[in-house]
Formats: C-alpha cells, sequence, structure tokens
C-alpha cells in the first residue's frame, strides 16, 4: 500500500537556525500516526513544513503520490489536508455554525461527507452553542470547535497539534473518544501530543523526535514495551 503521505530526508530552518535534520518518515491510509518528543524538538516545525508554511531547505514532502513541498499552504490544504493548530486558532467574532461553514467542503469527495449536522452528533456541546461567539467558548469548546473545523473540509489527511494541551481532564478524555472515533471511521490521523499511554492505544506507528532528527520509529506493541524511551526522549 502506497503511504498517503511520505516525508523524506525533511530539513528545515527559521533563518540562519536550522532545526529539522533529514526527518522521514510515512502515514499509511487509514492509520493513526504520531510525532513524539519534548518541546522544542522539532514536533511543530515539521508539520509546519509538510503545510508549507515553512518552507523546506532540502528533502521532500509526498502526500497522495504528489510532491508537495514547494506548494504554496493554500494549495497544499485543498488537496485534502487539514490541521488543528496548537492555540486552537478559531475565529473569535463569527459563530460556532459560522466557524464550522467557514472552509466547508468536501475534499476527498467522500460518499458520507462531514456537515454540521455531523459534527454536532461527534460534540453535543457545540450543537448547544450553535449561535454563541468564538470568544464566548471556553477552552475546551474552542479545542472542538477547532477539530470541527477541520473534518468539515472532509480531508484525506487530519493533523492535530497539541489537540489535548491545557484542557481540563473530562474535557481531555471528550477529545480521546473523539479521536478513537474518528479513527474507527477511518480517518487518517497524525498527532502530536505527550500522553504517551493514551497513544498508544490509539497509533499505528510512532515517530520520536530529538533536536531535529528522528531518534526512534516504531509501533504501538514496540513502544508500550520500551518505556525508557519514554524518560530519555519524551519526558513522561
Amino acid at each position: 500500500m502506497s503511504a498517503l503521505l511520505e516525508v523524506d530526508k525533511l530539513e528545515a530552518a527559521y533563518g540562519t537556525s536550522q532545526v529539522l535534520f533529514g526527518v522521514s518518515f510515512c502515514v499509511q491510509p487509514g492509520d493513526v500516526a504520531t510525532l513524539l518528543g519534548r518541546n522544542g524538538m522539532g514536533k511543530t516545525t515539521t508539520v509546519r513544513a509538510i503545510l508549507g508554511l515553512t518552507p523546506a531547505l532540502t528533502g521532500s514532502v509526498r502526500f497522495c503520490g504528489e510532491r508537495i513541498d514547494r506548494y504554496t499552504p493554500d494549495r497544499i490544504a485543498r488537496m485534502g489536508l487539514a490541521l488543528v493548530p496548537e492555540g486552537r486558532q478559531i475565529f473569535p467574532n463569527l459563530s460556532v455554525r459560522e466557524n464550522l461553514l467557514a472552509f466547508a467542503a468536501n475534499r476527498n469527495a467522500c460518499a458520507d461527507p462531514w456537515t454540521l449536522e455531523s459534527v454536532f452528533d461527534l460534540f453535543p456541546r457545540l450543537a448547544d452553542r450553535v449561535r454563541h461567539m468564538g470568544n464566548e467558548l471556553s477552552g475546551g469548546e474552542q479545542q472542538m470547535l477547532a477539530i470541527g473545523r477541520a473534518l468539515m473540509t472532509n480531508p484525506y489527511l487530519l493533523i492535530l497539534d497539541e489537540a489535548t494541551e491545557g484542557l481540563a481532564p473530562l474535557v481531555r478524555e471528550d477529545i480521546w473518544q473523539c479521536l478513537h472515533t474518528l479513527s474507527a471511521r477511518g480517518q487518517t490521523i497524525l498527532v502530536i501530543d505527550k500522553y504517551v499511554q493514551r497513544l498508544i492505544k490509539l497509533a499505528h506507528h510512532h515517530t520520536i523526535l530529538e533536536r531535529g532528527q528522528v531518534v526512534w520509529q516504531g509501533d504501538s506493541g514496540q513502544l508500550a514495551v520500551e518505556p525508557g524511551l519514554w524518560q530519555r526522549y519524551i519526558g513522561v
């Protein structure tokens, strides 16, 4: 099976400060994959380079078999990549409904696309707040809205950057349940998060970054029996 996303020997920098050094990994269709590592190790920069937000110095990024590392971010998004960014970045002066409809599209041409109704089924709390402005929502509700907004594009690949960061435990549990539901539906997902024990139960494949380099790759079974990796590279 061909990889949906293939990152090969990717290098990237901010000005004269190089951040990524030959990062390579793949995400297979229907899988949940993770990028793990402590803060500042290059996870978000990797995502930014995939999405064209930070130019790649060398290496390549292929999506659906097409090389995209020289494409503009809007072109990449239209191909069916959707990001739930760290910090949510919803529109504060638009209602829940308007936030969800702002970029609605069926980018993967699926027969059963995400709609307002199906997003509300996934997150009933948003249905209760449908007329509220983005800045009137709690942090957890904003995170649900950010995920729902990404799903409304019906992406081939959903990328979540620290989707559970700073949330109350009960709300965090709602997000994990959401991700399990999406995985069961066959949604391909790339997750950045620090809760390794939850990710082991959710994801199929893991990549650990240390100082902008891949230091370990493997499946959940391998990661589960190597807790020393958690201490060394993730700080759990």
